[in-house]
């Protein structure tokens, strides 16, 4: 029984690091890419007169592109499981499959927004395709690779009654979600507008008006990965393997039981605890941003332009 046990906690540790590894890297490839909450402002730029050097291939929205790209390598390992490949050659293939198609996908994205922003003069930079491409495929393929990997974990470890595929898609749109609305923020907010203060929100009229200049020359799409791994990324991957874990464990004790129920209720309402204090911390140690100041910035940020 104790056997047991460790070898389900070292099973349920193994999952929680590979999906801190694939939030992470999911969030810094939706960076690279510039895709989800920031994408709206970087395709808008052009169009305010602010051309820059930011790939820029939105597919979709995160959840939904992950969704896809972990589907597709969860039914590639499938199908090479049941032509009898050793499980981590197929995991690996079917990664690299689904990583290939999302680079795919995001080239002809990339270069179709441009193509429709020809009237905005906004330049098609050859080079920033051929070296960003590689970086996101490369992103993906670690991203799909986690998640068919838990999929894989859970379907034949730990008795699962769902496929292999379908993990991976119900794991491939979380993982898009937490990247959506944890490490977003600290590229969006901070990283493109960090001339503004931050939570300061942003006026209509700055819409678009995107920092273009970095630490050495022009930006590009590498040097928000670069701002990004510091701490969007690393936060992405943590709410991601805390959500692995904290999900998990309750039935790894237990079983699924009413006990273990109760536990995953118990650790919901600690983190809502947890959330409204911290919440209340930030605000009394920052207080709230005066809109009216926004609004005036806003105004003569507009008149300069």
């Amino acid at each position: 029984m104790v056997l047991d046990l460790t070898m389900s906690m070292a099973i349920l540790a193994l999952m929680g690091a590979l999906a801190t590894i694939a939030g992470c890297l999911e969030d810094l490839e939706s960076d690279v890419g510039s895709q989800s909450n920031p994408n709206s402002q970087v395709q808008l730029a052009p169009q305010m007169n602010f051309l820059h050097r930011i790939y820029n291939k939105a597919i979709s929205g995160e959840p939904i592109s992950n969704g896809l790209s972990a589907v597709t390598g969860g039914i590639v390992a499938t199908v090479l499981l049941d032509a009898k490949f050793f499980p981590l050659i197929a995991i690996v293939i079917g990664a690299f499959v689904a990583a290939v198609i999302y680079g795919i996908f995001a080239t002809t994205s990339y270069a179709g927004r441009v193509a429709s922003q020809t009237r905005f003069k906004q330049p098609l930079y050859m080079d920033i395709m051929r070296y960003t491409t590689p970086s996101i495929i490369a992103h993906n393929f670690i991203v799909a690779f986690c998640l068919v990997a838990i999929a894989y974990i859970q379907y034949t470890l730990l008795g699962y009654p769902f496929t292999i595929p379908f993990l991976a898609l119900i794991w491939g749109i979380s993982v898009g979600a937490i990247g959506s609305s944890v490490g977003d923020v600290h590229y969006g907010g901070e990283r493109e507008f960090q001339n503004r203060e931050f939570g300061c929100g942003l006026n209509t009229a700055l819409s678009g008006r995107i920092v273009r200049r970095a630490e050495s020359g022009l930006r590009n799409s590498i040097d928000n990965v670069w701002f990004c791994a510091k701490f969007g990324g690393p936060a992405t991957g943590i709410g991601l393997g805390l959500t692995v874990f904290f999900s998990s464990w309750p039935t790894t004790i237990w079983g699924y039981t009413w006990a273990a129920i109760g536990v995953g209720i118990a650790i919901v309402a600690v983190f809502v605890v947890l959330n409204r204090l911290i919440e209340y911390q930030v605000k009394n140690a920052y207080g709230p941003y005066k809109e009216e100041k926004n609004e005036k910035e806003a105004v003569a940020v507009a008149h300069t332009h």
